[in-house]
């Protein structure tokens, strides 16, 4: 990996074999990052991805694995209890254009990642919701 910060902009590019989430934890604890805009794309070999049934209140994953675009990964960078915390959804369709996606548990990267995370000035703690069974901003 290796990134270059430009005032509230942070150019990334992750490598082969690296993990997507660590990647981010690691430039957020280095910069000191409290609250940022994270997006990019690239290509993933192997991936995991939840959806939560509010209903359950659990989360529910799907591992893939073989050759697939990352063709969208958005979230946030926050803070729960004053500690990293990163909220990460990922789309990446394979070679007959099926796209799969959802909450981002863990992507390895197979080529290369290109992310961008904006930074914003100001901190957002998270806290968890009973009812919904979730941990939400505190705004």
């Amino acid at each position: 990996m290796d990134y270059r910060r430009f005032g509230n902009q942070i150019v990334v590019r992750i490598d082969k074999g690296e993990e997507i989430l660590d990647k981010i934890k690691e430039i957020a604890l280095s910069e000191n990052i409290k609250l940022a805009t994270v997006t990019a794309l690239g290509a993933t070999n192997n991936f995991t991805v939840g959806v939560y049934k509010t209903d359950e209140k659990k989360y529910y994953s799907n591992e893939f694995s073989g050759n697939f675009e990352i063709v969208s990964l958005t979230g946030t960078i926050s803070t729960m209890n004053g500690e990293f915390y990163t909220h990460i959804h990922m789309s990446a369709g394979n070679e007959n254009g099926e796209v799969f996606g959802g909450h981002l548990n863990k992507a390895i990267v197979s080529a290369t990642c290109e992310m961008i995370i904006g930074v914003i000035d100001g901190e957002v703690d998270r806290y968890y919701d009973e009812e919904i069974g979730l941990n939400l901003f505190k705004l």
